[in-house]
C-alpha cells in the first residue's frame, strides 16, 4: 500500500477500524479497484457522517423533544 494512503488511514482513526474491520479492502486498496476518495464516502455512510444523516438525527432529536413536551402539557 502506498505510503500516503497509510498515513491517511493512521490520521483518521473511523478509517482505521473500518479498515481493520472489513480486510477485503486492503486487497481493493492495493489492486487499485476502490480508491481513497470512493473508500472515505463508503465510511460516511456506514458511520452516518454525511450531511443529509446529520440533519436526520437533528430533526429526530427535535421531534422527540417536542413529542415530551406535548405529554408533559
Amino acid at each position: 500500500m502506498e505510503k500516503f494512503l497509510q498515513m491517511a488511514f493512521r490520521e483518521n482513526p473511523k478509517s482505521y477500524d473500518l479498515l481493520k474491520q472489513n480486510s477485503y479492502y486492503f486487497k481493493n486498496l492495493n489492486r487499485g479497484v476502490v480508491d481513497y476518495k470512493k473508500f472515505v464516502s463508503e465510511m460516511k455512510v456506514k458511520y452516518k457522517e454525511r450531511a443529509t444523516d446529520k440533519l436526520e438525527s437533528i430533526m429526530d432529536n427535535m421531534e422527540l423533544v417536542s413529542s415530551i413536551l406535548n405529554v408533559l402539557k
